[in-house]
């Protein structure tokens, strides 16, 4: 029998129903819902063959932990990662401005799973890390992203500096960050069709990945505390482009 992969929430399992049906195995649904959202689940769950199974509350938290799993958790096959070309591909082929978020060395997986999380909540198309010197998509980064590792593309690219480039043909504007850039994050435009590029721990952003950044900003800084740890200044830089969009 295939190990658990599971996955809980409603936006996330409605998400993979709707991208990826192929992929969910089963459905446990909180008895007692009947709501809209949850009825939605369960007809695309219908339509994709995937049975849904009636199950109490605690019944839920022994499966998915205490988590916020708002009434619905599902087993699905594990994600894999996209290479250089289907990470193009899946980009030029957006209805809408597409958000990226660009991990230049991030080596934690902790940090790997934290930075998916965040991506999810901000509405990122896909996630790009190198292949060397970088974390992958292990158990522990699965485990921290808390269901975002199934529902966030993370793309494995071979030179990440190629892939800007690439990015940037498709008209794809690319920010670094630095702390010695003279705009902040709430100074900038970050409501388009964007990159954000964020370095990894202790180094920051390589030289070439920083040269190939269209601008840099900075993450206002009051205290004593020189920087931030990468995920959080990831959510920092996410969250002010989320309103920018959200806005716009």
């Amino acid at each position: 029998m295939a190990e658990r992969n599971l996955v809980h929430g409603l936006h996330a399992v409605r998400w993979l129903l709707k991208r990826n049906p192929e992929r969910v195995r089963q459905i446990w649904m909180q008895g007692g819902r009947e709501d809209a959202r949850a009825q939605e689940i369960a007809e695309l769950a219908r339509q994709a063959g995937v049975t849904v199974q009636r199950a109490e509350g605690k019944a839920l938290e022994q499966l998915a932990g205490k988590v916020v799993h708002q009434g619905v958790v599902a087993d699905v096959a594990p994600s894999r990662t996209w290479n250089d070309a289907e990470l193009l591909a899946n980009i030029e082929g957006l209805a809408g401005p597409p958000l990226v978020l660009l991990l230049d060395g991030v080596q934690d997986p902790h940090n790997l799973g934290a930075c998916l999380r965040t991506a999810d909540a901000c509405g990122v198309h896909a996630v790009v890390v190198p292949r060397d010197r970088a974390a992958g998509l292990t158990p522990t980064v699965r485990k921290v992203a808390a269901g975002a590792a199934e529902t966030v593309p993370l793309a494995t690219v071979t030179n990440l500096a190629r892939t800007m480039r690439a990015l940037k043909e498709l008209n794809i504007w690319l920010v670094g960050t630095a702390a010695d850039a003279e705009k902040s994050t709430y100074e900038a435009k970050l409501d388009g069709a964007l990159g954000i590029v964020m370095g990894g721990e202790g180094e920051g952003l390589r030289r070439l990945t920083r040269d190939s950044c269209d601008f840099l900003v900075r993450l206002p800084m009051s205290g004593a505390i020189e920087s931030l740890n990468v995920s959080v200044a990831t959510g920092m830089v996410l969250y002010e482009a989320l309103r920018q969009r959200s806005s716009r």
